[in-house]
């Protein structure tokens, strides 16, 4: 049988998603329990790969289960082998033609900055920083230009493996939640760094350092040497994936994964 599981991570103590020869990776320490908890090796599939540093609340996997347990074994039983910094948040029994990255319809991330003049020990591999003010309303200004299907060729990184730089970003949007800042985006799908670059470019703004029309000169122009440099890895969450309705797989929760 096959089954989609969520978990929740934190990035900072793993060298990202794909599994390494070293077994430092989330994906290694995640077929590492379920092979502990099943009693054979267990290969899983992502919704996103994430890079090192990179957070998730509702990464989504899938896997072949070699064995029959019950449905909520597969939560607390695999949590018993799990390091402190993954669990498994829920577990449901999907069709064999369920595919954890080409059946989601959309992807979304937060990106958490803190605006302080000094740095927190507390957000310490939690969020970005940036210790002069911004201007949120600016930042949400130069991201609603963004928004729509274009070429995001400006804000893929060079090693990007898609096929095209075309993606549909449904939602680029910038709020203030005291000395934080969020920026939140979603869409069908994203290419390597592009929340990252995207926060960039919005930090520019929100900084003065160019005006909020600037976002779409650097979308025009199809250059990753147009746009800011990428952001810093700490502060981004992989925070949804959505798939087709009747699968009845549980939405989202829509919430801060740290204290503010």
């Amino acid at each position: 049988m096959r089954f989609a599981i969520s978990l929740e991570y934190d990035g900072g103590a793993f060298c990202g998603w794909q599994t390494q020869p070293g077994g430092c990776a989330v994906q290694d320490a995640v077929e590492r329990a379920l092979a502990e908890f099943a009693g054979n090796p267990v290969e899983t599939v992502c919704a996103g790969r994430t890079d090192a540093g990179v957070h998730a609340t509702a990464q989504v996997v899938h896997f072949d289960a070699p064995v029959e347990r019950p449905l909520d074994a597969w939560v607390r039983g695999v949590n018993a082998h799990l390091p402190a910094t993954v669990a498994v948040r829920w577990a449901r029994a999907v069709p064999a033609d369920f595919h954890a990255r080409f059946s989601a319809t959309a992807r979304g991330y937060d990106y958490w900055l803190l605006n302080d003049p000094v740095r927190s020990p507390l957000h310490e591999r939690r969020v970005g920083w940036v210790f002069r003010p911004l201007d949120a309303a600016a930042m949400q200004a130069a991201a609603a230009l963004l928004v729509g299907k274009h070429d995001f060729t400006s804000f893929r990184a060079a090693e990007c493996q898609a096929a095209s730089p075309a993606r549909e970003l449904r939602e680029l949007t910038v709020t203030r939640h005291g000395r934080l800042v969020r920026v939140r985006a979603v869409a069908n799908a994203f290419l390597h760094h592009m929340v990252r670059n995207l926060v960039g470019t919005l930090v520019y703004v929100g900084l003065g350092r160019q005006p909020p029309g600037w976002a779409r000169v650097v979308l025009d122009a199809r250059n990753r040497a147009a746009a800011a440099p990428t952001f810093a890895a700490a502060g981004l969450y992989l925070t949804r994936v959505d798939y087709d309705p009747a699968l009845a797989l549980p939405a989202a929760e829509d919430r801060m994964p740290f204290l503010p």
